[in-house]
């Protein structure tokens, strides 16, 4: 068992999920929060299943992730 990371999106047509850490690109989405973190749990087996191991070889790896707001004129 390897536990990932996941940032998970809320868009006016429902949530995308997706993991750090990860060589490649996974996506998830669904209707709810927890549809999309299925999802994407399930791309992420798919993915290791389809691409192998390596796709972890990931350095440095993700140790934390932040979520933070900036703002900028435009």
């Amino acid at each position: 068992m390897r536990q990932f990371k996941i940032i998970v999106e809320r868009h006016s047509d429902g949530f995308v999920a997706y993991p750090l850490g990860l060589k490649g690109v996974v996506v998830g989405q669904g209707d709810t929060y927890d549809e999309a973190k299925a999802d994407v749990k399930s791309a992420i087996k798919f993915h290791l299943e389809t691409f192998g191991k390596e796709v972890l070889d990931v350095d440095p790896p993700v140790i934390e992730a932040y979520l933070d707001e900036a703002g900028v004129e435009v």
